[in-house]
């Protein structure tokens, strides 16, 4: 059914803040055949383009917020995660759970968020450091686009910000399921799902 009642909206809506999800050591070290996690053909060469939308962000003074997922090493706060295709991964003992702080030029005056689920929404302060920012667009980058951004961006939706997801830094589990996932979202919100130049534009006329 289409919506005839829906407006234009501009990429960016009131302020922004840049979300970094996931982008960790491990992705840019582990280039293994069979990893506990799939990821689709390109993966790392799209995370290490996420660096283009950081280095926008902060020429035009746009928060960038970086989303680590964590697990302690007992494996006590797994839950159900383990339930599905995915094997133990992101433990607080491995040093490649570490973000990838030289690859992304991450700085010690950065947000970081830790997670224990895959949206960076569930139980963290995420919430209360976007209100605080007083940001009303988020944009995403990271992966895996039908996890970690899919499972983010829906609970950043129902909270009422305005999500973007740049495509071309946003990887999947595999190409079927990216692609679905940019899909999902979009049906949400029409016209989230941007490239990285139109999104560097908007960060330079918002600036």
């Amino acid at each position: 059914m289409a919506n005839f009642n829906k407006k234009d909206r501009a990429l960016i809506e009131g302020k922004a803040a840049l979300i970094v999800i996931d982008i960790q050591a491990s992705t840019f070290v582990d280039q293994s055949a069979v990893r506990v996690i799939d990821h689709m053909q390109g993966y790392a060469d799209r995370m290490a383009l996420a660096k283009v939308a950081i280095d926008a962000a902060r020429e035009n003074d746009i928060p960038v917020i970086f989303i680590q997922e964590i697990h302690r090493a007992n494996l006590i706060d797994f839950g159900r995660e383990l339930d599905g295709d995915e094997d133990v991964h992101c433990l607080d003992s491995n040093p490649n759970t570490a973000l990838a702080v030289e690859q992304l030029g991450i700085r010690d005056d950065d947000y970081v968020i830790q997670k224990r689920r895959y949206s960076a929404f569930y139980g963290t302060d995420l919430e209360i450091l976007l209100k605080g920012l007083k940001a009303e667009t988020l944009i995403l980058v990271g992966g895996l686009t039908d996890v970690c951004v899919h499972y983010t961006f829906v609970d950043a939706h129902q909270g009422d910000y305005f999500c973007r997801v740049i495509e071309d830094c946003v990887a999947g589990s595999g190409q079927e399921a990216h692609d679905s996932a940019l899909k999902a979202v979009e049906y949400l919100q029409t016209g989230a799902v941007r490239t990285l130049d139109e999104t560097v534009t908007a960060m330079k006329n918002a600036g």
